[in-house]
């Protein structure tokens, strides 16, 4: 099955929108049907997405068209293909990005903003309510052990030791399920996991890596990404914390006075060093300069530093004297 050549393909690209929603329908059920797909499948299916979205007209189209593709279609996807979906984004992407001409590049630009978002919301907004759910289930997985204690401590006194015995053992039963509540909580694997794919690709530090092993006809799971490029690179740090703020639940608390600025606290737990990795590595590594001073304006966003995820630095007054101008040879 040649999947570049598929119907569902180029109707995405129609200007009606009930035939993109039902190619977006079929291509959703083809993808949660096939779950086999390897890296080498989803590379094709993308390179018919990639050229569908090439020939997409208007704005209008072109935004539903790269919704559809982002928000509506990732969330569905089974976790056994999501992370090699997103890869295989990636990989077109920084393999084709050289080939768009300037009249087509801001509609490629917004369907990179929105697969930067739709990975946020699914990884960490998604994964955090998973975490509530689960405290919430461990809560009241130990208001019934404190509920089944007492009733364990009543039958004590009225039953035998047999009985006693019985009463125990339900209790430990209840300590089985915390414990399961508790190793079901949600961590950061799967948000660690597709960070790796944003530093392997446009994120990396490297255009070019002497190291990276090259294609290997026997494993279809593996494809070499493509590292930047700059333009690319760019792109991504300047929607970076953009898309981040979209996902984050703030607590307001007003200033001082109804002119004051509003300072925003972020609810629950975020993994700030893990999300900021891909750009500090890209500032600390980074052989060209300006992608260095790019990533540095990133992490000193003012918003960073208003969510408590960075701390300012406090300069020297020593170091203001020390960069005070020669003012030249004095006049004898």
């Amino acid at each position: 099955m040649d999947l570049q050549k598929t119907p569902f393909v180029k109707e995405l690209a129609s200007s009606d929108r009930r035939t993109r929603d039902k190619a977006t329908e079929s291509l959703t059920l083809f993808l949660r049907s096939r779950t086999d797909l390897t890296l080498l499948d989803l590379l094709k299916l993308w390179k018919g997405l990639f050229f569908c979205f090439y020939h997409s007209d208007r704005p209008l189209t072109q935004q539903a068209l790269a919704r559809n593709l982002s928000y509506s279609l990732v969330p569905t996807l089974p976790r056994a293909t999501l992370h090699r979906f997103l890869r295989a984004f990636w990989v077109t992407i920084g393999r084709d990005f050289h080939s768009l001409d300037r009249l087509r590049l801001d509609k490629y630009l917004y369907l990179i903003r929105c697969y930067v978002g739709v990975a946020f919301e699914i990884f960490l907004k998604a994964n955090k309510q998973q975490q509530q759910e689960a405290a919430a289930t461990n809560g009241s997985a130990s208001g019934k052990k404190r509920k089944r204690e007492q009733q364990a401590a009543k039958q004590k006194k009225r039953s035998k030791a047999g009985k006693e015995e019985k009463a125990e053992a339900t209790v430990g039963d209840v300590d089985g399920e915390e414990g399961q509540a508790q190793n079901g909580e949600g961590d950061w694997a799967e948000l660690e996991s597709y960070l790796t794919i944003i530093e392997e690709g446009p994120l990396c530090p490297l255009n070019f890596d002497p190291d990276q092993p090259p294609a290997d006809e026997k494993n279809p799971n593996y494809v070499p990404m493509p590292h930047g490029p700059d333009g690319l690179r760019y792109h991504v740090l300047d929607i970076w914390v953009d898309e981040l703020e979209k996902v984050l639940e703030f607590e307001e608390e007003e200033g001082q006075s109804e002119e004051a600025t509003k300072t925003r606290k972020v609810k629950g737990k975020v993994p700030v060093e893990l999300l900021l990795r891909p750009i500090e590595k890209l500032r600390k590594e980074s052989a060209f300069k300006p992608v260095r001073t790019r990533a540095a304006e990133t992490l000193n966003d003012d918003r960073l530093f208003e969510w408590g995820f960075r701390a300012r630095e406090v300069e020297d007054e020593d170091d203001d004297d020390s960069e005070q101008e020669w003012g030249g040879f004095a006049d004898d």
